[in-house]
C-alpha cells in the first residue's frame, strides 16, 4: 500500500505556508514557523500520531501570532485532506484520553466530510510564555473547516495552562492516528453507509 503524502502551498497578503505530510510516517516533524509553542504543540501531533509533519510559515508576526497560527491550520487540514484522499478503508473515527500530571484532556475526530468543532478548554491564565492560548481555537477551528472533519476536544481536569495544552495536542495526534488506521476488514470498502465521505 503505498504511502499517503500530501503537500500545500498557501499564500495570502498576512502568511506564507508550506505544509507536507505523510500520514504512514514515524512521528517526524521539521517546523520552522517562528511561533515556538505552536511548534512545541504540533510535535506531539506528529509523534503521537506517527504522523511526519514539515511545515514552514512566514508571517505577519510583527503585529501577532493570529494569522500565522490560523493559517498553519488551515494548510495542515488541507495537506491532511489531500492525503487521505478518498478515505477507502480507513477507521474513520478515532479518540484518546491522555494525561499529563493534574491534566486530562479527550479528543475524538469523525473523518466525516463535515467541518464542525466542538472545543471545551478553559486555561487558567491567558498566556502560555509569549503565546496567546485563543489561538489555540484558531488553529483547531481552520484545521477542522479544511480537512472536512468533526472534532470534539474536551479538557476534563487541569490547572497548569501548559499541561493542559499539551493533553489536547497528544490527544489531538492519538485521535488522528486511530482514525487514519487502515481496518483490513474494511479494505476496499467506504466507512459509510452512504458509499462516499
Amino acid at each position: 500500500m503505498s504511502q499517503r503524502t500530501a503537500e500545500v502551498e498557501r499564500k495570502t497578503s498576512e502568511t506564507q505556508i508550506q505544509v507536507s505530510v505523510n500520514l504512514d510516517g514515524n512521528g517526524h516533524c521539521k517546523l520552522e514557523t517562528g511561533v515556538p509553542f505552536l511548534e512545541h504543540m504540533l510535535d506531539q501531533v506528529g509523534r503521537h500520531g506517527l504522523i511526519d509533519i514539515e511545515i514552514v510559515a512566514q508571517g505577519d508576526l510583527h503585529i501577532d501570532a493570529h494569522h500565522t497560527v490560523e493559517d498553519i491550520g488551515i494548510t495542515l487540514g488541507q495537506a491532511v485532506a489531500k492525503a487521505v484522499a478518498d478515505k477507502t478503508g480507513i477507521v474513520r473515527y478515532g479518540h484518546s484520553y491522555v494525561p499529563l500530571d493534574e491534566a486530562l484532556s479527550r479528543v475524538v475526530i469523525d473523518f466525516s466530510g463535515r467541518p464542525g468543532l466542538e472545543y471545551h478548554v478553559r486555561y487558567s491564565r491567558a498566556m502560555i510564555g509569549e503565546f496567546d492560548v485563543d489561538l489555540l481555537h484558531e488553529f483547531f477551528q481552520g484545521f477542522v473547516n479544511h480537512a472536512g472533519v468533526t472534532l470534539h476536544i474536551d479538557n476534563i481536569r487541569g490547572v497548569n495552562a501548559h499541561h493542559v495544552a499539551e493533553t489536547v495536542f497528544k490527544a489531538f495526534g492519538r485521535a488522528l492516528r486511530m482514525a487514519l488506521s487502515y481496518d483490513q476488514r474494511m479494505e476496499g470498502m467506504m466507512p459509510s453507509t452512504k458509499g462516499a465521505l
